[in-house]
């Protein structure tokens, strides 16, 4: 079973994943995790969670480089997480998936409590 139906079954993540996927999307669920899943694009996602941002703004936000970063903006937009218009020679983001903001909220809460280190297994 695909990790986004499974994810679909569980509580909390029950509404936000039918909320993301009552939505058509240009991308699947799959393709949406593994966008979220770099700590860059997630740094930038968390960013424009406080609202539409400049390209130049987003470039400072991440510490990255103007290329790296437009790279990830390029994923997370094939994902359908941000979109974006041009105005005059500077590209806005925002979020798309309204469902995203909820999603890291739930996530950070249930983090809360948690060692922020995973421990190591030595059963190998």
């Amino acid at each position: 079973m695909r990790l986004w139906k499974f994810l679909i079954q569980v509580s909390p993540f029950s509404e936000i994943l039918r909320a993301m996927a009552s939505k058509p999307l240009s991308a699947s669920p799959d393709e949406v995790f593994k966008a979220l899943g770099n700590p860059g694009r997630l740094t930038l996602v968390r960013t424009l969670m406080n609202g539409e941002r400049c390209v130049c703004d987003l470039v400072h936000a991440v510490g990255l480089g103007w290329s790296t970063t437009s790279k990830h903006l390029d994923i997370l937009r094939e994902a359908g997480v941000v979109s974006s218009d041009k105005r005059g020679q500077k590209i806005f983001y925002r979020l798309k998936l309204e469902c995203v903001p909820h999603f890291i909220e739930c996530l950070d809460k249930a983090r809360v409590g948690r060692p922020s280190k995973r421990v190591a297994c030595d059963c190998a």
